[in-house]
């Protein structure tokens, strides 16, 4: 039964964040997967390039 009370109040001493914090992580974290998959397709190109080049 401690483990369940201590489960409970941590929960309750838990911060959620607010909506406008939430949306500004996730657009941080869709810009920044867009921006890697740019560089990871640009690098990938320039490795095929240099393959076939060889």
């Amino acid at each position: 039964m401690k483990f369940f009370k201590e489960v409970i109040q941590t929960m309750k001493d838990t911060t959620w964040e607010n909506a406008r914090e939430t949306r500004k992580d996730t657009s941080t974290v869709v810009t920044m997967s867009i921006l890697l998959i740019i560089f990871f397709a640009v690098v990938d190109a320039a490795v095929q390039g240099l393959i076939s080049f060889i």
